[in-house]
């Protein structure tokens, strides 16, 4: 046991160790309150006065709900060390997250956004007061949940903190040789001689290394044989990337370096957040520092996408959800409800004709389509959101369907978008209510693409080792939680597309309604006509000549008579078939609802998962 005047800790609990300080779960003597203590061991008194109090310095000057909290700086009673007293953070750290098997293959989007929210608003915090961190990674990144049981990401461990301007540069490295810039790899891991000096912008390359860590669950640049295997070529991959390149590898040894300009198809981010990601990572994953975004660069783009909502929308040509970003602060329709008959009273012009209509049968279950009042897209307040025509070109980047052939359904009901009115509009969707896409051009259907999971399952070691049957039954737990997502995905996808398959027919069958019951009206008035004897004579037409005209005129209108005819028997026809392939979908319904596949697979996961921690334990216990 060890403590200070107002703690207690068992050297036993420890949480981590670095090269100057370990840090264990310690106890108010009073309160049982649970903290963190960081207590520095004889090599950190060796460093220069200034850099031994430079950590306290810089905690006592923060004070942001995602930076680490100080409490207190007490002594040991016998050795009078140093020890920290800081906010405990009971979740361990994001590497403890990603190092989890369900997260293999990187974080899921709400996560991430969470990660991502977290880490912009400590760094930013950092920046205003002036601090440069020089050794953010996930393993200094601490998880803690709040009341409402929410991920909350804190920045720590200050050790290698220090204050810099954004116009100031220093010249000690500090870091891990994972997340560190180019310039200072060189100097501290190849420990080549050279003479630059390092400004901010280093922090910035750490970050894009952690944040794709946290997307993929992999590092970004992994040379053949591990990045602490194979030194030079880790240095060879980071200078040599091209510009727009977020990730390089060398998969065999002496190989060629494989550059990746996107994230990879097994990670767990839509597509939409993806395309926002991307440029990121690139532009501060750049060596060279001139070319390297500033802080104010990172921070506004990383808020414009914090500040955008999500669009949930299912292309029936894909068989694909995606989520489309756009800025859109209040997504709930606040203007009143227009149903479609608005328009025979009101026509629309041409230029206006792709109408809004985003709370599409609210409070009229029969509406076949609605649409907002063009007058809505006056209001001051739309100039501060993006326009509809944004979102359609959004959805075009994603489905390559184009504008001018999107057509929407919501709860079972047409919506027709506007271009001009602002996106603030569109109504609220969810993953499992979403705005289902069709096409009005013939589009060749794509489906979901994927990576087998089967392909990720590593080889088994052919003699017993503790340590490689740990980390293959980790690989193994990994690609089964990977084959569960994709499962939900399919079985997910498979009922949004019955769902919408079935809107789409009920809409067909409601049009042939229609269309029946005006050609029948016609064929009353056309028997009618021609049921009448005589018609009246015309003043000046001599008798032979009406005659004619009255016989050619009955002709047509027998001919016009047969063409409905056939045109309500073809309808009919329709309807029947349309009759017909509702039921099926009903069929098709049921049978995604009876299907049991995920909870088969979850099943086996959890036997998996229990193997997987009797492995975990034994590699953990000693001897």
């Amino acid at each position: 046991m060890q403590s200070t005047v107002n703690y207690l800790w068992h050297t036993d609990d420890l949480l981590g160790q670095g090269a100057t300080a370990s840090v264990y779960k310690a106890r108010n003597k009073k309160s049982g309150e649970l903290v963190a203590v960081k207590v520095f061991n004889t090599a950190s008194y060796l460093r220069p006065r200034e850099v031994q109090v430079r950590e306290f310095e810089v905690l006592r000057k923060l004070n942001h709900q995602n930076i680490i909290k100080l409490f207190a700086v007490e002594e040991t009673g016998a050795g009078r060390q140093k020890v920290l007293v800081m906010e405990y953070c009971s979740s361990g750290s994001l590497l403890s997250v990603l190092e989890s098997p369900e997260n293999a293959f990187g974080l899921p989007e709400d996560e991430f956004l969470v990660v991502l929210r977290c880490v912009v608003a400590g760094m930013n915090h950092l920046r205003e007061n002036g601090i440069v961190h020089r050794d953010i990674k996930p393993g200094n990144i601490m998880r803690l949940l709040g009341e409402e049981g929410q991920s909350i990401y804190k920045l720590t461990d200050f050790g290698a903190a220090r204050e810099l301007d954004d116009d100031e540069k220093f010249v000690s490295v500090y870091g891990t040789e994972e997340y560190l810039h180019p310039d200072m790899y060189e100097r501290a891991v190849l420990r080549k001689p050279q003479q630059k000096a390092f400004g901010v912008t280093v922090d910035l390359w750490s970050i894009g290394v952690t944040l794709y860590h946290a997307a993929t669950g992999s590092l970004p640049f992994v040379p053949f044989g591990g990045p602490r295997r194979n030194k030079e070529i880790m240095y060879r991959i980071t200078t040599e990337k091209p510009a727009g390149a977020i990730a390089g590898t060398q998969r065999r040894e002496n190989g060629p370096l494989e550059w990746s300009y996107t994230l990879p198809i097994t990670c767990q981010l839509s597509m939409g957040l993806q395309n926002q990601l991307v440029p990121i990572l690139a532009n501060i994953l750049e060596a060279e520092q001139a070319k390297c975004w500033g802080f104010d660069q990172f921070f506004a783009e990383t808020s414009d996408i914090l500040q955008r909502g999500v669009v949930h929308v299912f292309s029936l040509p894909q068989a694909v959800l995606h989520h489309v970003y756009v800025h859109a602060h209040n997504t709930t329709p606040p203007l009143p409800f227009v149903s479609q008959p608005w328009r025979e009273n009101h026509p629309v012009p041409p230029s206006e004709k792709r109408s809004l209509s985003l709370s599409c049968g609210v409070g009229h279950p029969r509406a076949d389509s609605c649409l907002f009042s063009p007058l809505a897209s006056s209001s001051p307040a739309c100039s501060w959101f993006s326009r509809i025509a944004i979102f359609l070109e959004a959805v075009y980047e994603q489905t390559s369907v184009a504008p001018q052939h999107q057509e929407y359904l919501f709860e079972g009901h047409l919506c027709v978008l506007e271009p001009g009115l602002s996106a603030q509009h569109i109504a609220h969707t969810t993953a499992s209510s979403p705005l289902t896409l069709f096409s009005m051009a013939s589009e060749p259907p794509k489906g979901l693409a994927f990576r087998d999971p089967a392909l990720d399952i590593p080889k088994f070691v052919p003699k017993v080792d503790l340590q490689a049957d740990y980390s293959t039954a980790k690989g193994i737990l990994g690609a089964g939680y990977q084959a569960l997502r994709l499962a939900r995905t399919l079985l997910g996808g498979q009922e949004l597309m019955v769902r919408g398959l079935h809107w789409f027919v009920e809409m067909l069958q409601a049009t042939c309604r229609r269309t029946l019951e005006v050609t029948r009206m016609a064929l009353l008035f056309l028997s009618s006509s021609l049921g009448t004897e005589r018609f009246s004579g015309v003043a000046g037409v001599p008798e032979l000549q009406e005659l004619k005209r009255t016989t050619e005129l009955r002709s047509r209108l027998r001919n016009l008579a047969e063409v409905l005819s056939r045109c309500s028997h073809n309808i009919t026809e329709t309807q029947k078939t349309l009759s017909d392939l509702r039921s099926e979908l009903v069929k098709n319904r049921d049978q995604v609802h009876e299907d049991r596949s995920i909870q088969q697979i979850q099943c086996c996961l959890d036997k998996m998962y229990l193997t997987y921690k009797q492995f975990k334990k034994s590699r953990m216990r000693p001897g």
